[in-house]
């Protein structure tokens, strides 16, 4: 396989033209965009210029963007380390300092100790500094006070907050901004 093409990478919509989720953004490897697309699952948008892949019969443009052809409601968000930091949008609860993923890690708000669980009403986001400084202590005992109260976010609040965070241009491929930024402001 062509070294050029091993890592292109397929946007996935919805049936009413919205990336399924944006966090993390919808993203298949261009193969399974390419198979879903043989076996009639999804519907194509955009494909990349000049970019043919061929089997012994048949040569296949490769898809850049594709559409789902029934849509996908998600229900609920999987309780993950990511899920948490971007519901507090890579902020720590106590200091209001922003970070990066790999400087941040997470508070039980009750701790363990205490009997709190890991759950999304009692995890926050946390830089390690405040992390060490709270200990196994409530934020009270620890003088420190919470930003804003954990909660259970909803897709749609998830999606709020990552069209919001800036994304690494460099990733996205021209086809795909006719499908994301529908509401960023026109140049003139």
């Amino acid at each position: 396989m062509n070294a050029a093409i091993a890592n292109l990478r397929t946007l996935v919509l919805n049936a009413d033209m919205q990336p399924v989720s944006w966090a993390p953004l919808s993203i298949w490897s261009w193969q399974d965009a390419l198979v879903a697309l043989i076996k009639g699952r999804v519907n194509p948008i955009a494909t990349y210029e000049d970019v043919v892949v061929r089997s012994a019969t048949q040569s296949f443009e490769v898809p850049s963007v594709v559409a789902l052809k029934t849509y996908h409601r998600r229900k609920t968000v999987a309780f993950t380390r990511y899920h948490v930091f971007l519901r507090d949008e890579f902020t720590c609860q106590y200091c209001g300092d922003k970070a990066l993923a790999k400087d941040l890690t997470f508070d039980h708000v009750l701790p363990r100790c205490k009997g709190g669980a890991t759950t999304w009403g009692n995890i926050v986001t946390c830089c390690q500094r405040d992390n060490l400084l709270k200990a196994d202590m409530t934020a009270k005992q620890a003088g420190l006070k919470l930003k804003r109260a954990p909660f259970e976010p909803t897709p749609y609040q998830l999606d709020m907050i990552a069209r919001r965070l800036p994304q690494a241009n460099s990733e996205l491929h021209k086809t795909w901004n006719d499908f994301l930024y529908w509401d960023s402001e026109l140049e003139r």
